[in-house]
């Protein structure tokens, strides 16, 4: 695994080379630009995005675990596309897909996402009777 690590760089210098040499130099400069900016907006507008969701998850609505699992994948996704090469490109493109992307990750042992919902106790209804006084409202004297 170290080895494929470390040969990465490598052979992503060697896709933007031979495209390159198949088109031209600018067009493999411009290749790279076009994803540099392309997986900046995506990860600013899934960051937006996920930021909506933590909200709307802390005013008392539901939060599904899967929601932030993809949320996670696009991100990643983004941070792929700005990484200059085309297998990084290929590999952002695969976890874009949902459906496929949660293949890969059942193939890797990857549990399966549940949706957060949270229990309720149906059986313990309990109605707790009883007189109150506000505080603010008791006469100061």
């Amino acid at each position: 695994m170290r080895f494929i690590i470390m040969l990465l760089p490598w052979l992503e210098l060697l896709t933007l080379i031979q495209l390159g040499i198949h088109t031209s130099a600018l067009a493999a400069v411009a290749y790279v630009f076009i994803m540099l900016v392309l997986g900046m907006v995506v990860l600013q507008r899934q960051g937006s995005q996920m930021m909506t969701r933590l909200r709307e998850a802390q005013q008392g609505q539901v939060l599904g675990s899967r929601l932030l699992v993809d949320d996670m994948a696009m991100g990643l996704a983004a941070l792929l596309l700005m990484f200059p090469g085309m297998i990084s490109d290929f590999a952002a493109l695969v976890v874009v897909i949902g459906p496929l992307r949660r293949r890969i990750a059942r193939l890797f042992g990857a549990p399966e996402v549940q949706p957060y919902a949270p229990q309720m106790d149906r059986e313990s209804e309990v109605t707790i009777e009883g007189q109150y006084t506000r505080l603010d409202e008791r006469d100061p004297n």
